[in-house]
């Protein structure tokens, strides 16, 4: 696993605001690859500490919950992001009102270009 990598996967999933989520190609393109959306979930699923890195708030394109969730499979998951205040439709996310807008990747985007 390339560490620096890792700690930017791990960096940017700290930035997603409470009450949202990212999906992995958003996380892997504001590490600087967004076709590593793969590799991000294998990093998050390494993840040392959910408290610090709230891997919870990435889900896939559609919204669903990861069938492996590092800390208790995708039920813990969307207890998780329930208690944040995100609504589930058939299982998956209300990608329109809970995912990060335009605005929101582009101030992850500044502050993670503002660390380097």
């Amino acid at each position: 696993m390339d560490k620096n990598l890792a700690g930017r996967i791990y960096r940017a999933v700290q930035l997603i605001p409470l009450g949202k989520v990212a999906t992995y190609s958003q996380i892997a393109a504001l590490a600087g690859n967004c076709n590593l959306r793969r590799y991000v979930g294998n990093v998050l699923h390494e993840n040392p500490s959910n408290a610090i890195t709230p891997c919870h708030r990435v889900v896939n394109a559609k919204g669903f919950c990861s069938g492996s969730f590092a800390f208790g499979g995708p039920l813990v998951q969307q207890e998780k992001l329930e208690a944040e205040g995100i609504a589930f439709t058939n299982g998956h996310v209300d990608m329109e009102r809970f995912c990060i807008s335009g605005d929101d990747f582009e101030s992850m985007s500044m502050e993670l270009r503002d660390e380097r």
